[in-house]
């Protein structure tokens, strides 16, 4: 895929050597926690913007049916999912940042495992096609229990 049909492509590399700096660091074999603060403080000390734990509520046909939470939202344009994860990113892990990008609308994702010897990432763009999305994203929402 050509970097000029990616949006964001600047903030997604200066997003992933923050992810590389944290990594280098710490590191495989810690709890995800302790890589999203270590990526919220670079992300800090390197000027960008962000949110933690981003709340976004899902409707489906009108009816907030949950809500999901974004590990981060860059410069409010770039969804980050982080991992933690021994094993390779899977279509799962790729699945839940092709629902959050489908549920919020935003047009980049990064997904960044800390798990492995060497940082593994992959940049996500949403489906052409939401219908389908749209459906799935029940999957990961968090829901009230009645």
């Amino acid at each position: 895929m050509a970097t000029d049909t990616v949006p964001h492509t600047d903030l997604t590399y200066r997003i992933i050597g923050c992810a590389m700096k944290v990594h280098g660091e710490l590191g495989p074999g810690l709890k995800e926690v302790m890589y999203h603060r270590a990526l919220s403080k670079t992300l800090q000390e390197a000027g960008l913007s962000f949110e933690e734990e981003h709340g976004v509520e899902v409707e489906v046909d009108g009816t907030i049916v949950g809500r999901l939470y974004l590990d981060h939202l860059v410069e409010d344009s770039v969804v980050v999912e982080e991992k933690a994860l021994s094993h390779l990113l899977t279509e799962d892990e790729i699945a839940q940042v092709i629902t959050y990008l489908a549920a919020t609308g935003y047009s980049v994702g990064l997904l960044l495992n800390f798990g492995r010897r060497r940082l593994q990432f992959r940049r996500i763009l949403p489906p052409r096609k939401l219908d389908a999305w749209k459906e799935r994203v029940r999957r990961y929402a968090w829901t009230p229990s009645r």
